[in-house]
């Protein structure tokens, strides 16, 4: 219940108690906000009112019969009792019917403990039962590998079918049939398939639906609850960890108003399970003659640190030589001896030096700034989180770290909103959930400009979808639009593009509407980022943003992407965004067109985590020597790497996330890590003390964040791009490769996240093309094609999908086997195979 100046209050008399209320608020709402518990199971402050289980039944003076608290608004003078024998005995009288044919399985019900209805049968039940008929039975239901179903125990409140229809935007779960023989069901017993399916877990009161891989693992009361954050998309999730005898054994929200409010993305729930697996990296290991064996902490790291310090050495000794070489070659020009200076050539070495460490977007701010600090220290800048990215040709006009533009709050009071290059409700499924706010509430006029035609649960405005190729092309005609309709002249660097395009009706709905919205915004999302195009994108939208008055924005790759160049972990700026005095290096593209020495790999695996992973395996596979620190021992790993660090996973170590909106989320350990794995910031530490950097000396992460909070305390974040460079739309001509990075595929812990892996968002390689592509590539009934990628192919299924566009084929990246084929948007062939 919210006031402000502008509300009408009324006075209310609750129990003899005099209060100000809202003019209008619910009664229920006004006793909770005035700490007097009134009882029920239907209401839920997040959903619509259903006033079905009359257990919030109160006395109202002048009222005939008691009324259900929850629906019944204030009145100006109003004197309710909710302790009067009338409201008690109604309230019982309720409660007994409820428990009429409630299971009396209670001790092996997981909901035990923590139940609702235990909890208000212990007030308001009685203590023996007058009904002697029959039970009514219901049958359990199969409805998907992450909620197990006890039907019998469903008291009918319908809060899982309230928070499918106006949460979840899926109307999945439904009631049928009527009295007693009332049964939640789904529609022809399909499977309950929202991302974000699991908060009907949270909002059952009774034990009708529980997490099914938990499912009889611990009871409430046995476990102890941690806070943290969740690590697998920009939104930084708040979590709560519950753990028995030091095992994970759950993951539940913890309420967080101005980030995930109540609810919990299914990826963010049930991704724990993908911490205990049988590759989990528990001990050190060096690779010796091609074998791997187990070794102590101190071998390892003592065996990486030499390595580092004699590259580091060698370096500098090249630099040097480098230096004396230019500094003869300039006397010898200005003793006049042109020519013998002409002629000479710069003594060039045979070895390389080129030392280069790639870092997972998903790592923590203290990783990742001990990481670029150790790398800068060794004389290399060349540290890059960057890895799904294909375009840095506009690095240096980017913006201190890719800010949503607004508060993740502020998403649902828009008025019109053109997101690029984004599937957000799977990539960001709690941003999602503010843009449905705003679509249902405000009527926002949300639009999409996609490679693909993806599935929204609200009503959109436009949803533009064309090839990954002319992406460019049609944000140009939405911004020449834009420029046509607000009378803005278009600035130098997009005025060509824009002359040139033919803008159509849709162009101009999304111009008059992010125009005439009082809050309306640009944001880029993962697919945008991932574009070999992304710097016109990113211009583009910029300019679309300033002729539009609109805020430009970015839902990033990761959980902590912000943190990463806060941090400094990009190849052109140190900590804080500093761009002077500080080592600087290659960015990805550079790095894998360079013979490595060595790479230092933190969480990442070079197989699925790249926009081209054959690029980055072929460089890795080619480097004198690789590091990874990592929480599990994966294939591709130990194909490219001489020594593996086990490091601890996110629940196993502190650290701090930086989420979209800038806002720092900083969390300690839940469980021991495995076997002898530390934490990666501490591996870290003592790498840069045996390497002999300075600065190394820090006793807690803490000590790490309020270094690295220090270098950005004077940073204003602007998205605005400074310095532009000219877009051109070049015609691309043939099939292009587009692809996506699926929801349980994008890190390494989702996807050994089991139960996720078994639900219809897990994916497995596929190409896929529409019908049209089919026909006249004369692939209708072919089952299996051979597709051809920079030089490489592969068999995989082809899948006929009318979401595709002309043009495209589409093969998501992340996948196994992915690093088999080239660049996430590329040329294509595709045949029939053979």
């Amino acid at each position: 219940m919210s006031e402000n100046s502008t509300t009408e209050m009324v006075t209310i008399t609750v129990d003899g108690r005099e209060m100000q209320a809202p003019k209008g608020a619910m009664l229920i709402e006004v006793t909770d906000a005035n700490r007097i518990h009134v009882p029920r199971f239907c209401y839920h402050k997040k959903l619509p009112i259903a006033a079905n289980c009359r257990m919030c039944l109160v006395e109202v003076e002048k009222a005939p019969k008691p009324l259900p608290a929850c629906a019944t608004p204030v009145m100006d003078g109003m004197v309710v009792r909710t302790q009067s024998q009338i409201a008690k005995d109604a309230q019982k009288s309720v409660m007994e019917f409820l428990l009429i044919n409630h299971p009396l399985d209670c001790p092996i019900c997981d909901q035990g403990g923590e139940c609702e209805l235990q909890d208000v049968a212990m007030a308001y039940g009685q203590d023996s039962s007058e009904y002697c008929e029959t039970k009514h039975v219901v049958f359990d239901k199969n409805i998907g590998p992450l909620i197990a179903t006890e039907l019998t125990r469903c008291i009918h409140c319908t809060r899982c079918v309230r928070f499918g229809r106006e949460i979840a935007g899926m109307r999945e779960l439904g009631m049928t049939g009527r009295g007693e023989n009332s049964l939640i069901a789904t529609f022809v017993d399909e499977c309950v398939n929202s991302e974000m399916s699991g908060n009907s877990i949270d909002v059952c009161p009774v034990g009708a639906l529980t997490a099914k891989p938990s499912r009889f693992k611990g009871r409430a009361w046995e476990m102890i609850e941690h806070k943290t954050v969740a690590p697998h998309d920009c939104i930084g999730s708040n979590l709560f960890v519950h753990t028995l005898r030091g095992e994970i054994i759950r993951v539940v929200p913890r309420e967080n108003e101005s980030i995930n409010e109540v609810w919990l993305s299914d990826r963010d729930r049930f991704s724990y399970e993908g911490l205990d697996t049988e590759d989990r990296l528990t001990t050190p290991m060096i690779k010796v003659d091609g074998q791997w064996q187990s070794a102590g902490w101190d071998e390892a790291l003592q065996l990486v640190a030499d390595k580092f310090k004699a590259l580091a050495e060698l370096k500098a000794e090249q630099a040097a030589a480098e230096a004396a070489a230019a500094e003869a070659e300039e006397a010898k020009a200005e003793e006049g001896d042109a020519d013998e200076a002409e002629a000479a050539e710069p003594a060039q070495s045979a070895t390389t030096t080129e030392m280069a460490a790639l870092v997972s977007p998903n790592a923590t701010l203290e990783e990742l700034y001990l990481a670029q600090k150790l790398l800068r220290g060794l004389g290399s800048g060349s540290i890059e989180h960057r890895l799904r990215q294909s375009d840095f040709s506009d690095e240096d006009s980017a913006p201190v770290m890719p800010w949503l533009g607004q508060s993740i709050e502020q998403l649902e009071q828009l008025d019109a909103a053109l997101l690029i290059g984004s599937n957000v409700r799977k990539e960001q499924p709690i941003a999602n959930l503010r843009l449905r706010k705003a679509a249902t509430a405000n009527n926002a006029q949300i639009s999409f400009l996609n490679p693909r035609r993806y599935a929204f649960n609200y009503p959109v405005a436009q949803n533009i979808v064309v090839a990954a190729q002319d992406m460019v092309a049609e944000l140009a005609a939405i911004a020449a639009a834009a420029f046509a309709e607000s009378g803005n002249a278009a600035p130098a660097a997009v005025s060509s593009a824009v002359a040139a395009a033919e803008a159509t009706d849709a162009h101009r709905e999304i111009a008059k509407a992010l125009i005439a919205g009082e809050n309306s915004t640009l944001i880029l999302g993962n697919i945008a980022a991932m574009h070999p195009a992304f710097s016109a994108l990113r211009t583009l939208a910029d300019a679309i943003a300033t002729a539009t008055d609109s805020r430009l924005g970015y839902l990033s790759d990761g959980a902590n992407a912000a943190g990463a160049w806060l941090a400094g972990a990009v190849p052109h700026r140190g900590a804080g965004g500093q761009r002077e005095d500080i080592v600087s290096g290659n960015n990805l593209a550079q790095i894998t067109a360079t013979p490595l020495a060595a790479a230092l790999l933190l969480n990442i695996e070079p197989d699925t985590d790249a926009a081209d992973a054959s690029s980055l395996m072929a460089s890795l596979d080619a480097a004198d020597f690789v590091v990874s620190l990592s929480s599990y021992n994966s294939a591709s790993v130990k194909q490219v790497a001489d020594v593996m660090l086990p490091a601890a996973a996110f629940t196993e170590s502190s650290g701090t996330y930086v989420n979209a909106e800038g806002y720092w989320q900083s969390f300690n350990a839940v469980v021991e890590a495995p076997g002898i794995s530390r934490p990666a910031w501490k591996i870290l530490r003592v790498l840069g003390n045996l390497c002999g950097v300075d600065g190394f000396d820090y006793v807690s992460s803490e000590d790490v964040k309020n270094e690295v909070r220090a270098a950005c305390e004077s940073l204003e974040l602007s998205n605005a791009v400074a310095n532009p460079a000219t877009v051109e739309i070049k015609p691309v001509d043939g099939l292009q490769r587009a692809a996506d990075v699926p929801m349980y595929a994008a890190d390494a812990i989702v996807r050994r996240a089991a139960s996720l892996q078994q639900t219809v968002d897990a994916q497995t390689l596929c190409a896929r093309i529409n019908a049209a592509a089919a026909t006249l590539l004369d692939l209708d009934e072919v089952s299996e094609v051979e597709v051809s990628q920079d030089g490489q192919s592969m068999t995989m299924p082809l899948v006929i999908d009318d979401s595709i566009p002309d043009h495209c084929v589409w093969v998501a990246t992340a996948m196994e086997g992915n690093d088999s084929l080239g660049a996430a948007f590329a040329p294509i062939s595709i045949e029939k195979a053979g």
